[in-house]
């Protein structure tokens, strides 16, 4: 029977894992960072000032136990134009993790009213696709610290779906090096053992996937991006709309997304006015960055392009627009500096890995955000978990 090693146990990895253990291959699935309780996901950021502030967490689990639950399908049609069609994948994953937009109760003040004056200004507003269950979600505001009551789908349940099928699971191992022999992954090596394998899936995101790839001589790390962010926000009176969930509306434009979102960073730019959480009512805007970083061992840099400044102006005035329409004091709005939670493209299909996802080295595939092509300038999790779901049926047919 073929033996499968999984590095990192977020999106990706843990749909690999699972695909593979249902099939009765041997994975063992190797994750740098602790297996932690949901609830607790927010002791594990890892956050890097990069040129943005990147926003990135290492646990069992990964970054979706602290998304905003968000079910976008993103880069679909560019994908399915270079021959990857993920339709199937996409209905099955949004069946199974039952996705829908939320219910009315489900929605509060200040983002009805930001939906309300969008609509009022000849936006299209669309209620933000999650995979959260309304049946035992009660509204707080802390998706992106971990949800305590576990009512938000993360790849926890795939990693407790491998280990029911006779999955292995090893935490807190980073994993340092590739073992390859003529041109073939053979394993993986952590600081202190090896793990051999017949196939090695490196699932570590788009940081540290193109440093493990470095190591083997394979030129990734090139071409980040981020997804960079914004957020505005400004003074609303005991509007409450820190405890809602957040970015339950959507907003697209041709180029950038905009979506309801609070920040703890416009209170701390704010709250010398004596203003509370309470008060604040904001809006993000995401972009599709160009991919202006590269990832290196020591260091990784990214810079905002022109392009990529017009459109967070751009994304600005609109929200502003919307927030001072909605009765927010313009004169308290600000904003929180660029940042970046979909790190990516630095394993790029087409460039690092084929369609496939495989390498130049036989037997080693990528399943994460490295791979996309582009950004998607929205969350990307399903998309994710769809190429990975792929990356099963092809390495299952393999064997």
């Amino acid at each position: 029977m073929k033996d499968v090693v999984v590095v990192g146990s977020g999106a990706g990895g843990a749909t690999v894992a699972r695909e593979l253990s249902i099939k009765g291959l041997n994975v063992t699935l190797i994750e740098k960072g602790p297996f932690s309780q949901t609830k607790n996901a927010y002791e594990h950021y890892e956050n890097v000032d990069v040129g943005v502030e990147l926003l990135k967490t290492s646990c069992v689990g990964g970054t979706t136990l602290v998304t905003a639950g968000n079910a976008v399908r993103t880069c679909q049609e560019y994908l399915n134009n270079m021959g990857i069609d993920l339709e199937e994948d996409f209905k099955y994953i949004e069946n199974e993790m039952g996705v829908s937009t939320l219910p009315d109760s489900h929605f509060g003040k200040g983002t009805r009213l930001i939906i309300e004056k969008a609509e009022l200004l000849d936006f299209n507003v669309k209620k933000m696709p999650k995979f959260i269950n309304p049946k035992t979600c009660k509204p707080c505001g802390k998706c992106a610290f971990g949800c305590s009551r576990n009512s938000k789908w993360t790849s926890m349940e795939y990693v407790k779906d491998a280990l029911d099928h006779g999955a292995k699971l090893i935490e807190n191992t980073k994993i340092t090096d590739l073992i390859i022999n003529n041109g073939e992954v053979k394993g993986v090596k952590s600081s202190d053992r090896e793990y051999l394998a017949d196939n090695v899936v490196v699932s570590a995101g788009g940081i540290e996937t193109p440093r493990i790839l470095r190591r083997a001589g394979i030129d990734a790390g090139n071409n980040l991006f981020v997804d960079t962010f914004v957020t505005v926000g400004g003074v609303l009176k005991d509007i409450q709309f820190n405890s809602e969930v957040q970015m339950n509306a959507l907003i697209k434009l041709d180029d950038l997304i905009l979506s309801p979102h609070f920040s703890t960073i416009l209170l701390d730019k704010l709250k010398k006015n004596h203003v509370r959480e309470t008060d604040i009512l904001g809006i993000m805007i995401k972009i599709g960055d160009e991919g202006s970083g590269k990832v290196r061992e020591h260091h990784i840099e990214k810079y905002s392009t022109s392009k990529d400044v017009s459109l967070i102006t751009k994304g600005s005035a609109v929200a502003g627009a919307i927030l001072k329409e909605a009765g927010v004091d313009p004169t308290t709005l600000t904003s929180t500096l660029a940042r970046g939670a979909h790190p990516g493209g630095t394993a790029a299909i087409d460039e690092i890995v084929d369609r496939n996802l495989e390498t130049e080295i036989s037997g080693l595939f990528v399943a994460d955000a490295s791979v996309f092509p582009r950004a998607p300038g929205a969350p990307p999790v399903i998309t994710i978990v769809a190429l990975a779901r792929r990356l099963g049926r092809y390495l299952e047919n393999e064997f």
